[in-house]
């Protein structure tokens, strides 16, 4: 038995002729936190939907919890929160009316749930405001608050982020990192803000035009996005020779020009300046680069990559 609390099998979904979800093999395992990443369109929403039942799949099968979706009992949805596009609530209510309203629905038996949520979000000095007065970031706020405050097993999270401010995003990664970490919850977001996925996420999936084009942990995704220093020098060929013969490094690029890019042993480049500048090679300029994740995903989906 594996350890998946999400598993699919050639999940599909087609509308008509067109796919939205296309043959999609995902993996989330238990207490992690699954970064779902493509632009606008990839097919994102629409899988989170058929992994809640939102929508029927055309074909292909999914795993919840190691049951099999047909299979899975309704009541058991309570062990999921979700937010998935735009919050929608009673406009005419408060951020706590709304909430103790859902605290009903669902059961709810701590007397402290909805102020903990309100909270964890930062709206809980918004007494009076009814919600129809929220702006785009409040909104965000509330709808992730009805989705954390009865502690589910599995968080599923379509653009958490949209419209909080940086001060909102900070708060809402380290407490989806304490819930995580700490409490064991399990965690697929989507986003094509690949710099919060890069900070939150112990597994990614990039999707694209409804398929999964792979998916991998972050160390290995690591160590895809290569590091690398670049050296800037007078003369390319004694110092590749130099890189080989003093410091056995053989996996570097000779650029056109002047430019020597190395990929392994970065920590010795202070050695290889010295070495370089003993030899009476003159080294005009040393920087260190990384490929980024965005870098990594244009790579594979092409054209101007997320966003």
């Amino acid at each position: 038995m594996n350890s998946y609390v999400i598993e699919t099998v050639d999940l599909t979904k087609k509308y008509q002729d067109q796919f939205a979800v296309k043959q999609l093999n995902l993996h989330v395992p238990k207490g992690q936190i699954y970064g779902l990443l493509g632009r606008n369109g990839a097919g994102k929403t629409t899988t989170m939907k058929l992994l809640l039942g939102l929508v029927r799949p055309t074909g292909g099968k999914i795993h919840l919890f190691g049951e099999e979706h047909s299979r899975f009992p309704k009541q058991d949805y309570n062990r999921i929160g979700s937010m998935i596009e735009a919050p929608a609530f009673y406009e005419n209510l408060t951020a706590r009316e709304n909430l103790q309203i859902l605290a009903r629905l669902r059961g709810q038996h701590r007397k402290d749930t909805v102020e903990r949520a309100l909270s964890v979000v930062g709206l809980q000095q918004e007494e009076k405001k009814q919600f129809r007065r929220f702006s785009v970031g409040m909104r965000q706020r509330l709808g992730l608050a009805a989705a954390l405050m009865h502690e589910p097993e599995l968080l599923i999270l379509d653009e958490p982020m949209n419209g909080l401010d940086p001060i909102g995003i900070q708060d809402i990664r380290a407490y989806l990192l304490e819930l995580c970490r700490n409490r064991g919850t399990t965690i697929l977001i989507s986003s094509h803000v690949l710099s919060e996925i890069e900070q939150l996420a112990d597994r990614i999936g990039i999707m694209h035009k409804g398929s999964l084009l792979e998916e991998t942990g972050l160390q290995e995704l690591n160590q895809k996005s290569r590091r690398y220093v670049e050296f800037e020098v007078s003369d390319v060929n004694r110092a590749a020779l130099l890189l080989e013969r003093e410091f056995q490094i053989s996996d570097y690029t000779v650029l056109e020009g002047r430019g020597l890019r190395i990929y392994e042993k970065l920590e010795q480049r202070a050695k290889v300046n010295q070495c370089f500048v003993a030899a009476g090679i003159v080294v005009d300029h040393i920087s260190i680069y990384g490929e980024k994740l965005e870098a990594y995903v244009k790579s594979l989906i092409g054209g101007g990559g997320i966003g």
